[in-house]
């Protein structure tokens, strides 16, 4: 009976708690990257306290700073951008053409009418008012939510102490544990988000020279593109190298260099996840491969790309919780990459498979 309340109560809390996670996506989604990016700026801002300037100037120098540089760079790909969609007449006009030639190719060689030219469709009939204007909406929504950020990474930094005071108040009797805990969900926070930029960074460079050399318009904007979406594991790299080699396909002549981008996209991918991410990232998550892609749904289904992108480290952080926490302990072993000794593994199996078959056959008699 006891165990049937513990299961009760475990799934209303997780039922709850996705409600409350999804519906207040608008109030913790810039919550939590104001809280990663707090934990990535506190060794600059530390710095710059060291270095004896106040502590709100110094974080508002590291927010500056960080800002600098992202305006420049959302600067340079806005401008690519803001060609490219004055490119799309053209480009729907030659992904029609392309369409009506190879279909024509087809009608000739099976010798009858696959789809009547009358009756084709307009491949590029998505781009109309109303998408326009959903797209608009929730491109403003989405600045509105990053102009948050920026002022919850302040609060978080500056009354940095005062959280920490509370944390020790909250639970004084394991005071040890909880300083233990906020530093090595610290440590798992910066190291995901510098390694990841770093990551990102040597990614975009590696496509944009590519983009450049074969002669891409817009290689800059393609290469920020892969990056980013490189950001979503196992999805991203699909999605961006899709329209990708769609835009390579439709604004070149000649097919090999579709299969040439997609050819070196995925050398790009296999390089950045068997050297680059273990290298610059390591195992710092140390979350196995199910749960990273149980993560990455949970989140995208939650708040969508923002979810898929900070799920994966909010694991980590909850294996460490799982590990500090008494009772917890194989919760947290459920989430990690640790392997036991093959001996080990197979004696378990062993054990289990007998315990079953006695009890299979106890059954029977």
């Amino acid at each position: 009976m006891i165990v049937l309340q513990r299961t009760a109560l475990f799934l209303v809390i997780i039922v709850f708690g996705s409600i409350i996670l999804r519906e207040g996506s608008f109030i913790l989604v810039p919550l939590v990257w104001g809280v990663f990016f707090a934990f990535s700026l506190h060794p600059i801002s530390s710095w710059f306290e060291k270095k004896k300037f106040p502590r709100s100037i110094a974080i508002i120098i590291s927010i500056l700073m960080v800002a600098v540089i992202v305006t420049g760079i959302f600067y340079v790909l806005l401008n690519q951008m803001v060609g490219l969609i004055r490119d799309i007449p053209e480009i729907g006009q030659n992904l029609q053409n392309k369409m009506s030639l190879y279909l024509d190719e087809l009608n000739v060689i099976l010798g009858n009418e696959i789809l009547d030219p009358g009756n084709r469709p307009e491949v590029w009939s998505f781009l109309t008012p109303e998408n326009f204007n959903t797209t608009l909406f929730n491109t403003g929504k989405s600045l509105t939510l990053a102009g948050i950020i920026p002022l919850y990474i302040f609060l978080l930094l500056y009354y940095e102490d005062f959280f920490l005071n509370f944390l020790i108040r909250f639970s004084s009797q394991h005071k040890d544990k909880v300083l233990k805990w906020v530093m090595e969900s610290g440590k798992v926070i910066q190291s995901y988000l510098t390694g990841m930029v770093k990551v990102t960074l040597i990614v975009a460079v590696l496509a944009g020279i590519f983009f450049y050399i074969i002669g891409v318009k817009y290689f800059l904007l393609f290469a920020a593109f892969i990056a980013i979406m490189n950001l979503i594991p196992y999805v991203g790299v699909f999605i961006s190298s899709f329209f990708a080699i769609l835009y390579v396909f439709l604004t070149t002549d000649n097919l090999l260099y579709p299969f040439l981008t997609f050819g070196v996209l995925w050398a790009i991918q296999l390089f950045e996840n068997n050297v680059i991410t273990p290298l610059v990232v390591g195992s710092q998550v140390k979350v196995n491969a199910l749960a990273v892609i149980l993560a990455i749904l949970l989140g995208g289904w939650l708040w969508g790309i923002s979810g898929m992108i900070l799920f994966i480290p909010l694991v980590g952080v909850l294996k460490i919780t799982f590990e500090n926490s008494e009772g917890l302990e194989p919760f947290g072993f459920l989430l990690s990459d640790e392997t036991m000794v093959p001996e080990q593994n197979q004696l378990l199996k062993k054990k289990f498979w007998k315990s079953l078959f006695e009890k299979n056959k106890i059954g029977t008699d």
